[in-house]
């Protein structure tokens, strides 16, 4: 019996790997990285490299969101997404790499994703570890939907600073979930945590969910408090597995923390209100983020649709956003009953979504609605949960879902018929 689970085991992973492979490939040549040169934390990657926070000569002027300050200009990007970057500062600094590499690490994050969400079914049970007919084809198809069904797609295939760091939030989530409810390994989870939230901070309003996963898949199954009586024992069993998990984060967050106050003399200062003519933007008269800019947000996100046009393709999505489920009608499948971890994912998706409406703009220049690829986790496991068996329906949807994905991004990336 051991020895049939190892070579179905290796089995998964050469199929994974092979699909991961081949979604890497197709994104890297159906994709053109048009904002490769705001390569914002690469800079300050090799500036870190020559002992330095920020850039000492004035940057190109198309990199119009550096900072000045004092006598350096300085980044608004978390100190996470720049260490992300310090491998390829190295490389560059070795000569290997002359420019930011936005085309390639953008489809080489793709490629991971997708071997992370083929894994991460396995946490659905038996049903979703058989490699045989529609059970694999359904596996196939959730694990290539985040990339290529949705706005993922054409938002990361721009391959700048601020697609990038939205990619490795959206891996860091994912191998996260995966060393969390599937092989769990709390230090090596909370390192993909880390990854995550060190790109994008609001990620880390999920912290709980992944230390509740965690507990859950030690001890077996749901922890009851009639079992572990009182919060001291609770402590006592838990804890270990939450320091293991913790370890990495804690010290990006402290990190983080004198990052800001050693540029800005405050720790929650990451400077994006810093940025020269921020402030006078008519979004941010409430501030960064505000219930004020709930309306804007929520329209964009859910309601906002095509532009009509006379000629090929006749229907053409603003270039400032556009409703995800137009973007991708797959995302209907959403409210089926049923799922193992549907509680969970929702309230992940709740609190996620109102702090993105919150944010003063919708997210400028993008295709449907950039930031939500951070929910693409949490979609993904209500999406597997509630529908264990393939339709119609279902490929009908994904099929949409792509040829829509795929026309935004040949329209934004391949052509000039959408401009800013």
């Amino acid at each position: 019996m051991m020895a049939h689970e190892r070579r179905d085991t290796v089995r998964q992973f050469r199929i994974a790997a092979g699909l991961s492979l081949l979604a890497a490939v197709a994104f890297y040549f159906s994709t053109n990285a048009t904002l490769r040169d705001l390569d914002y934390t690469s800079q300050i990657a090799s500036a870190l490299l020559r002992g330095h926070l920020g850039l000492r000569e004035k940057p190109p002027d198309w990199l119009n969101e550096m900072i000045p300050h004092q006598d350096r200009y300085y980044s608004a990007f978390p100190l996470g997404a720049v260490l992300s970057m310090v491998p390829i500062a190295l490389l560059q600094k070795t000569g290997v790499l002359h420019n930011f590499p936005g085309h390639a690490l953008a489809a080489l994050i793709a490629g991971c994703c997708v071997y992370f969400f083929f894994q991460l079914a396995k946490a659905f049970g038996a049903d979703y570890s058989s490699l045989e007919g529609s059970r694999l084809v359904r596996r196939i198809l959730l694990a290539l939907f985040p990339i290529f069904g949705t706005w993922t797609w054409c938002n990361l295939g721009f391959g700048g600073a601020w697609q990038i760091a939205l990619g490795l939030a959206l891996l860091g989530e994912t191998a996260a979930l995966y060393f969390t409810l599937v092989q769990p390994s709390p230090f090596v989870a909370g390192a993909f945590f880390a990854l995550a939230f060190g790109n994008r901070t609001e990620l880390l309003i999920t912290l709980p969910l992944y230390l509740y996963f965690l507990r859950r898949r030690l001890n077996g199954g749901a922890v009851s408090w009639s079992r572990i009586r009182g919060i001291k024992r609770e402590l006592w069993e838990n804890g270990p597995m939450a320091i293991r998990f913790l370890s990495v984060p804690a010290i990006l967050a402290l990190l983080t923390a004198a990052y800001n106050f050693a540029r800005f003399h405050s720790i929650f200062d990451f400077g994006y209100f810093h940025i020269p003519e921020v402030r006078q933007e008519p979004w941010y008269e409430h501030g960064l983020f505000s219930i004020h800019a709930i309306p804007w947000n929520m329209y964009t996100m859910l309601f906002q649709g095509f532009e009509t046009i006379s000629y090929f393709p006749y229907i053409l999505p603003n270039g400032f956003g556009c409703s995800i489920f137009l973007a991708s009608p797959f995302l209907c499948l959403l409210f089926r009953p049923g799922g193992r971890y549907k509680v969970a994912a929702w309230v992940a998706i709740a609190f996620l979504t109102l702090v993105l409406w919150c944010h003063g703009n919708p997210g400028s220049w993008q295709f449907s609605y950039r930031y939500a690829m951070v929910l693409l986790p949490w979609i993904f496991l209500l999406l597997t949960g509630n529908g264990p068996k393939i339709t119609i329906s279902e490929i009908t949807l994904f099929c949409v879902s792509v040829a829509i994905n795929g026309m935004a991004t040949w329209l934004f990336l391949w052509t000039d018929q959408i401009q800013p």
